[in-house]
Order: structure tokens, then C-alpha cells, then sequence
């Protein structure tokens, strides 16, 4: 056994005892390893044997479930609640109760008022405006290619005029996909989902799901 697991095995009991006094509730000497021994560097023999070694001194509680053994504080080092104090107790956890509940009603509010917004959205006839521009950029695409194989047959006005068209569909395309972008960005703000999933939901295509990407300007 290294010093450091030595040092960390010889304070377990104490660190046990703080932990389920601090907790004050149940817990398996697995639980207890997989809580601390990251923070402290507890080994799993080291815990179980703390463990064994508190409740024998009768310092921490000790029950059997089946197979399994189960660690808690010792409740009479702890004060008597009152009928007054639970009834205190009571009031917040009702008060509290409502809260959530509020919450909620709140929150399937806000999904009503997105689920109106999103269907009054007109992403739909953005796509296909895209899917257009789309259509078009691909002839001017095919055209340009047609012309710088034929040069002998082209113009230097003619061909300055196809740049010319090219970069303003581009930049159409461009500009519709940054609007669409922002768009579904500050819906997405609010949303409660992925992102993938409100795409589904609202049936948005992207160029990503053609494998189209746009030309470099």
C-alpha cells in the first residue's frame, strides 16, 4: 500500500463518521466508496472496514437486508423535531409543492406558445425558396462550366456577365441561409429540445442534408 492510500486508509473512520453524520440518511458501503474515494482516495477495503469498525464502536448504525449491509448515523445524537416544528415543515414542503406545480404549468405554457410560433414559422417557404436558388445556382454552375471549356466562343463581357450572376445568387443563398440560421437560433433559445429534434419537428431541411455546400465567395 502506497504512504498516500496508507495516510488516506488510517483517517477513513473519521471521514465516514463526518460524511454520515453530515448526510444523515442511508447508505451501502458502496455508496460510500463511490462518493468519496475520488475526493479523499479512499480504497473499497479501507471504506468497508471504517465502516465496520464505526458501527462496532457503536458510533454509526448498522442493519442487513439480505446480503447487503446498510450504514446511518446514529439518530439519537440528533434533536427531537417538535409537532410544531413538523407542522412548520409540513407548510413548506406544501408552499414548495404548489411552487412546482406552478412552474410546470408554467413551463407546458411556454412549449403551447412555441409550438404556435413554430407552426406559424415560414420555414417552409424559405426551403423552397432556397431550393430554388439551388436549382438556378446549379444551371448558372453548369453553364459557367460549359463556357470556360468553349473560351473561343465567349465574349469577355458574356463571361464577366455570368460572375456576375453566379456571385448574386450567391450571395442570395447566403444571405437566406444567415436569416434562417438566426432564425432558428433565437427559437432554439427557448427550446426545450435538441436542435436536431426541432428540425424534425418543424421538417427544416439544411444543405448539409443534400450535401451541398455553398460556393467560397
Amino acid at each position: 500500500m502506497s504512504k498516500g492510500r496508507a495516510e488516506a486508509a488510517a483517517g477513513a473512520p473519521g471521514i465516514l463518521l463526518r460524511y454520515l453524520q453530515e448526510q444523515n440518511r442511508p447508505y451501502s458501503a458502496q455508496d460510500v466508496f463511490g462518493n468519496l474515494q475520488r475526493e479523499h482516495g479512499l480504497g473499497k477495503a479501507a471504506v468497508v472496514k471504517a465502516l465496520e469498525q464505526l458501527a462496532q464502536q457503536g458510533k454509526i448504525k448498522e442493519k442487513t437486508y439480505g446480503k447487503q449491509k446498510i450504514y446511518f448515523a446514529d439518530q439519537d445524537q440528533f434533536d427531537t423535531v417538535s409537532d410544531a416544528d413538523l407542522q412548520v415543515l409540513d407548510a413548506k414542503i406544501v408552499a414548495l409543492t404548489a411552487n412546482v406545480q406552478s412552474l410546470q404549468q408554467s413551463c407546458r405554457h411556454m412549449e403551447a406558445e412555441l409550438k404556435e410560433l413554430t407552426s406559424a414559422m415560414t420555414t417552409p417557404e424559405m426551403q423552397k425558396e432556397i431550393q430554388e436558388l439551388k436549382k438556378e445556382c446549379a444551371g448558372y454552375t453548369e453553364r459557367l462550366k460549359n463556357i470556360k471549356a468553349a473560351t473561343n466562343h465567349v465574349t469577355p463581357e458574356e463571361k464577366e456577365q455570368v460572375y456576375r450572376e453566379r456571385q448574386k445568387y450567391c450571395k442570395e443563398w447566403r444571405k437566406r441561409k444567415r436569416m434562417a440560421t438566426e432564425l432558428s437560433d433565437a427559437i432554439l433559445e427557448g427550446y426545450p429540445k435538441s436542435k436536431k429534434q426541432f428540425f424534425e419537428e418543424v421538417g427544416i431541411e439544411t444543405d448539409e442534408d443534400y450535401n451541398v455546400k455553398l460556393p467560397d465567395p
